[in-house]
């Protein structure tokens, strides 16, 4: 904050009083702008606009509290009175003064209390600027301005007015269960019920009980009947979350219930309709598991009706500010604290670092920042977790310069998985909820990667 850009307005009907302040405020690099009377002091403030009002509590024509009570909306005010109590103080802040001063002034308290309203009214500024800029960044819960995601923002409005089935194709981490309930929310099945089911957390011998539901006796352990997912969504959505990760046995089925609309739960007889939407999502190279006979191609055409690309946050660089500062708000309202952002350092580092782990990856990285932080108001590039600060300045240009190439998306993928156990001390479980990704998932990838 550069004080020769701010304005300090200083309202007080003592002559003396009044130059001497002004000079202590040049002096210090403020622009001044002097008032003699109240009425002079809001006409000056409502055609300038200062940065903050210093006004005396004793004036003609309009006195402190007055002030207070009509332009305390528009700009920090500090009040200075010779009359001072607790009780005309609590009065005059919860008519929305910042603070309250006694005469004689100190200067050193006086310009530690103005410094502080001014950082105040900064960091409110530049939230409701955040707040707006974000009104017009974000569809649905899903941040981001830069050409890319504005693309994506357009195929959801685009598909979410038919009854399409949708695929949803990304990297953990990217926000596809954010663009699952973009496209519900928008759509004319918004009221009606949206049931998520995650392929790879379900064992493989109960995802079609699952999903069509089974009747008593059906096989052991099914001591009464069971509503399947596709039953609870009829008229609605049905997300299908790593439908990669299904059985081809269980993808034919489930293929003949797409086309025809209808099923029976296991162990029964009876055919059971149902009027369901599809989306399905997963982070899998479908066009290499059919290659390896892994999931079938005929499927992949009747839920590839309509597909949406997510881009990972490495190729979307301008995004991450605004996301960083609104996760950062977020978690400021939920810890009841407020933080004044991020500096300089801190931002670079975060555009420097390649996020295998993407959105969700980045807001971990915001609150364990929140959290190292302490009672500092900037989040510095010290409170950063360690993968990410140490990607700074000449680290960053080193490491451009000396790689021999990109990382691969499998490379990025196992850096992802190795992070998210180190950081949960190698629980499994924990690790998989974070990267969004069945514990059955982490697993088979731990193998396939050789992660000791």
């Amino acid at each position: 904050m550069t004080k020769k850009n701010l304005q300090i307005l200083i309202a007080e009907d003592d002559a003396v009083a009044r130059e001497t302040l002004a000079e202590a405020f040049s002096d210090k690099g403020y622009k001044v702008l002097e008032a003699r009377d109240g009425e002079e002091a809001k006409s000056l403030a409502q055609t300038k606009k200062p940065d903050l009002l210093l006004t005396d509590w004793k004036m003609p024509k309009l006195d402190g509290m007055q002030l207070v009570e009509e332009l305390s909306k528009e700009l920090p005010i500090i009040l200075m009175t010779a009359y001072g109590n607790v009780e005309y103080a609590v009065l005059a802040m919860e008519k929305g003064a910042f603070n309250f001063i006694e005469k004689p002034i100190d200067l050193v308290k006086l310009f530690a209390l103005v410094d502080k309203a001014l950082q105040h009214s900064l960091l409110q500024k530049e939230n409701e600027e955040l707040r707006d800029r974000l009104e017009r960044t974000a569809l649905s819960g899903i941040i981001g301005a830069t050409p890319a995601i504005r693309e994506v923002f357009a195929k959801i409005k685009q598909v979410a007015a038919s009854d399409a089935t949708v695929c949803i194709l990304g990297e953990s981490g990217t926000g596809k269960e954010l663009v699952a309930n973009a496209v519900q929310s928008l759509s004319a099945r918004a009221q009606a019920p949206f049931i998520k089911l995650n392929c790879a957390a379900i064992p493989e011998n109960l995802l079609e009980s699952e999903l069509f539901g089974h009747e008593r006796g059906a096989f052991t352990g099914a001591e009464k009947q069971r509503i399947g997912k596709f039953e609870q969504a009829d008229h609605g959505t049905l997300m299908l979350d790593e439908i990669a990760e299904m059985k081809p046995e269980l993808q034919a089925k489930l293929l003949r219930v797409l086309q025809d609309g209808e099923f029976t739960r296991l162990g029964g007889t009876k055919t059971i309709k149902a009027d369901v939407r599809i989306i399905c999502a997963t982070n899998a190279d479908i066009e290499e598991r059919i290659a390896k006979g892994l999931f079938r191609s005929d499927l992949y055409y009747r839920i590839g009706v309509f597909t949406i690309n997510l881009p990972p946050l490495r190729e979307r660089k301008d995004d991450i500010e605004l996301l960083a500062k609104y996760f950062l708000d977020q978690i400021s309202n939920s810890l009841g604290r407020e933080f004044k952002g991020f500096s300089k350092e801190a931002l670079q580092a975060m555009r420097n670092y390649s996020w295998p782990g993407n959105v969700r990856q980045l807001r971990n990285a915001v609150e364990y920042a929140t959290i190292t932080t302490g009672d500092k108001e900037e989040v510095t590039l010290a409170a950063l977790p360690k993968e990410i600060s140490q990607l700074s300045g000449a680290s960053a240009k080193e490491e451009k310069e000396t790689a021999p190439a990109p990382l691969s998306l499998k490379e990025m993928e196992k850096q992802a998985i190795v992070a998210a156990l180190r950081r949960s001390g190698g629980k499994k479980d924990v690790a998989a909820k974070e990267l969004g990704i069945g514990l059955k998932t982490i697993y088979r990838k731990i193998e396939e990667y050789d992660i000791k």
